[in-house]
């Protein structure tokens, strides 16, 4: 199984049986375990993974963490855990003791759903106060897995994972700088801007002007960013639906440009459904184009049971009478289904012309 999918199983875990959960040993046992254990290290081998691992501090001895990864017999990743419930914040000056008294590189401060990575990028040795690196296992983006994954078994590097901390670091600051300026500009973020397109002495009146344009200028940029994304999106994932639609139904994915749209699937299916009677839906078969949206016996072109024109303001539908082609104008799809008889008697006659073929002795 892939990293990501068993994070994902994790995920799933965890907000199933969260509110089951009522000790702190409890989340060890259902989430931070089988955390470690997807990550790749065995928590039943003592040589990898060491449960309440001893960090003497100074004078005070027997001070334990939760769990020490370990490797070539030094720990790499100190982890300690509160229950799922908890908030972390006032807790990270427990691990922020344990972190100098060892030579792990990293600290993870966890109650199962929520986890805050540390390490020393401002002073050697001194776990940073701020996490380099934090996310939610039932709310973890792509990006987040695959950084995630550096910390694996399979992945670990420390020389990798210390330049991948500086980057989080920082990418995290500058995140949060933004999200501020974007959402209440300072002065001097918004006189940048100023200075840059307004060709005048930019005074007090014309800053406060300013500081409202960057934001709603943001916002707007923002909002139409994501609306074509969604449109890229929604396009890709309709284009999709079609082909495995079309695949389902018995044809070949249609030409790019060619779209069977969600109206004329919807016909088919009662087409399928009012001529199942008569022969097995597998030998109906939809075949789009650009002009029309055709519905055959057999996959036959020689063999319209009838053929959709949806793609103009006017939906109209051809009906086969004995090989003679009749439009009928509807309002929508479910009106086929009075046209039932005449859709069945087109069936009837191409099975007849079938029977017929089949039975005409062989001339000697």
């Amino acid at each position: 199984m892939e990293f990501k999918d068993q994070i994902k199983l994790l995920a799933d875990r965890v907000s199933k049986m969260k509110d089951k959960i009522q000790t702190e040993e409890a989340t060890k046992n259902a989430f931070i375990m089988p955390f470690i254990q997807a990550m790749g290290y065995d928590v039943f081998n003592p040589l990898e993974v060491v449960p309440e691992f001893v960090a003497d501090i100074g004078i005070k001895k027997g001070e334990k963490v939760d769990y020490a990864i370990i490797k070539d017999g030094e720990p790499i990743i100190l982890i300690e855990c509160k229950h799922w419930s908890a908030d972390l914040d006032p807790h990270n000056s427990q691990l922020f003791r344990y972190f100098h008294t060892t030579k792990a590189k990293f600290g993870i401060l966890t109650n199962g759903i929520v986890f805050r990575f540390y390490t020393d990028l401002v002073e050697n040795n001194k776990m940073d106060e701020k996490p380099f690196f934090e996310f939610r296992i039932d709310d973890m983006k792509e990006a987040q897995v695959e950084k995630l994954k550096e910390f694996s078994k399979d992945s670990f590097n420390l020389e990798m994972i210390n330049n991948t901390a500086s980057e989080l670091k920082y990418m995290s600051e500058l995140r949060n700088m933004i999200v501020k300026e974007i959402s209440e500009p300072t002065e001097e973020f918004a006189k940048y801007f100023a200075r840059t397109v307004y060709h005048s002495v930019v005074t007090a009146k014309v800053l406060d002007q300013f500081k409202n344009l960057v934001k709603r200028t943001f916002h707007q940029y923002i909002n139409d960013a994501i609306n074509e994304r969604l449109k890229t999106a929604l396009a890709t994932e309709q284009q999709k639906a079609n082909e495995i639609a079309q695949m389902e139904l018995g044809q070949k994915p249609a030409e790019p440009n060619v779209i069977t749209t969600p109206e004329e699937t919807e016909a088919f299916y009662i087409i399928r459904a009012i001529v199942c009677a008569k022969v097995n839906v597998s030998r109906i078969t939809i075949r789009d184009n650009q002009s029309y949206c055709g519905v055959l016996l057999d996959d036959n072109n020689r063999k319209p049971i009838c053929r959709l024109h949806f793609n103009a303001k006017k939906k109209q539908v051809s009906f086969f009478d004995e090989g003679k082609e009749e439009k009928v104008t509807i309002e929508e799809s479910t009106q086929l289904y009075e046209f039932s008889s005449r859709l069945i008697k087109t069936i009837e006659y191409y099975e007849k012309k079938l029977k017929d073929i089949s039975t005409t002795p062989i001339a000697e």
